[in-house]
């Protein structure tokens, strides 16, 4: 009788070794008076979006970066007028945080992150 199975020596030291994926956590948040549409973030390989977002409302959202490219934000303003919005070049395997923010009078702000970086106050 074997007391050690190969398999489940490989899927033990898996689990505790902790396989990590890297990821992008990003978040867009509108910090206007009016409310924001048809908002789509464009990455490398891929893009993703929300119908709407209200004032003072946040839209979360975590994705795999394959490929590298810059990003771009695209919504609709409240004047039903289109705008566009180029953000952070991004490589395969980043990981971190992206923060857009929409602000009153301004084009949104970008802010990437990695786990290393020292965050701003």
């Amino acid at each position: 009788m074997r007391l050690f199975n190969p398999a489940f020596g490989l899927a033990a030291m898996l689990t505790l070794c902790g396989c990590h994926s890297a990821f992008i956590a990003a978040t867009i948040s509108n910090r206007t008076t009016q409310p924001l549409s048809l908002i789509e973030v464009d990455y490398p390989s891929a893009s993703f979006g929300t119908q709407s977002l209200a004032p003072n409302q946040d839209f979360h959202y975590r994705f795999k970066v394959l490929g590298s490219g810059p990003t771009a934000i695209l919504w609709t303003d409240a004047a039903h007028h289109e705008q566009k919005s180029p953000g952070p070049v991004l490589h395969e395997g980043d990981e971190g945080s992206l923060i857009i923010t929409f602000r009153p009078n301004s084009s949104p702000v970008w802010k990437f992150q990695t786990p290393g970086q020292a965050s701003n106050p």
